[in-house]
């Protein structure tokens, strides 16, 4: 076992884990660690504890200290740094006349580099403009190109649930989404209503899937014939996922009525590992959302924090 603590360098950034060696560090501390980037200053995300060697990156490097005011002062002092170099860039990028959208700037915390975040429809030859900002800022220059989830998670902003943007709050890695969620869901599969502000397919499609597919085992699809335990047969008109009520047209006395039945007061043939039959699209919605499901495949982890 490795005893470290979890440190992360920016809001909802991925965790990178470092030896505290004999400093008493806690959580919400502010640390100095030595990255790949340079010396960075970061943010102590959980108590010192125990892990398996196998889940470590070696060799784990130390932290260097627990951040001083004087560190303090500084990492606040490149904030306001960050913010002119911003402007400086997007004044270079319209000199250059280049097709590129610039969302942030970053200094590493020894000044030893500064880096800017930039969304692009292809590739771009910034080599003029990486020269032009190494003349002023007489500094390493790094220009990223992102994806549009990483753009919005920079950005941050309020989701159609009212609630803050989950990558911009809390999540620290992009998660898999897919079609086959939002079907076993029984949602509307138009694209607008189960797209998030960065254009693809909303993360919070997969925070219940779990649930939903364990109901939905429970459960008849739409269309199935079922018996009931009162002895009659129908054909399921609607399901309520969540209830587990089941709404089935039956024939009695030769005549179709609608009842409502409990999913435990029918009997029908389970199918396991099936999604929800959803067939509220029409073929161009769903080319659209195949669309978006490629992309965010194609767009694989996040950028920002390489």
């Amino acid at each position: 076992m490795t005893k470290v603590i979890g440190v992360r360098f920016r809001t909802a950034g991925k965790i990178y884990y470092f030896d505290p060696l004999d400093f008493q560090v806690k959580r919400n501390d502010h640390v100095i660690v030595e990255t790949a980037r340079g010396v960075e200053y970061g943010t102590v995300v959980g108590e010192p504890r125990e892990v398996e060697d196998d889940k470590v990156v070696q060799p784990l490097k130390p932290v260097l200290r627990i951040a001083t005011s004087r560190d303090d002062e500084q990492e606040a002092g490149n904030k306001i740094k960050e913010k002119e170099a911003f402007r400086i860039c997007l004044e270079k990028i319209e000199k250059h006349g280049l097709e590129m959208k610039l969302i942030d700037a970053e200094y590493t915390f020894d000044n030893n580099k500064v880096l800017f975040y930039f969304t692009a429809d292809g590739r771009i030859d910034f080599r003029e403009l990486v020269k032009d900002l190494a003349s002023v800022f007489r500094t390493r220059i790094e220009l990223r190109q992102i994806g549009v989830r990483d753009e919005t998670k920079i950005l941050g902003g309020m989701g159609i649930c009212g609630r803050q943007l989950c990558c911009n709050g809390y999540l620290s890695e992009f998660i898999p989404v897919s079609i086959k969620m939002a079907k076993e869901q029984n949602l509307s599969l138009n694209p607008a209503k189960i797209s998030g502000v960065c254009g693809r397919l909303m993360c919070c499609l997969k925070h219940e899937e779990e649930t939903y597919e364990e109901l939905n085992r429970k459960l008849p699809g739409v269309g199935d014939y079922v018996t009931t335990d009162d002895g009659l047969k129908g054909e399921v008109s609607s399901v309520n996922v969540l209830r587990q009520l089941v709404k089935v047209v039956v024939d009695v006395n030769d005549e179709k009525e609608i009842h409502e039945y409990r999913a435990d007061q029918l009997r029908f043939k389970k199918r396991h590992g099936r999604g929800r039959r959803s067939d509220n699209a029409d073929e161009k919605e769903l080319k659209e959302l195949e669309k978006l499901e490629r992309e965010e495949k194609k767009g694989g982890k996040s950028k920002l924090d390489d």
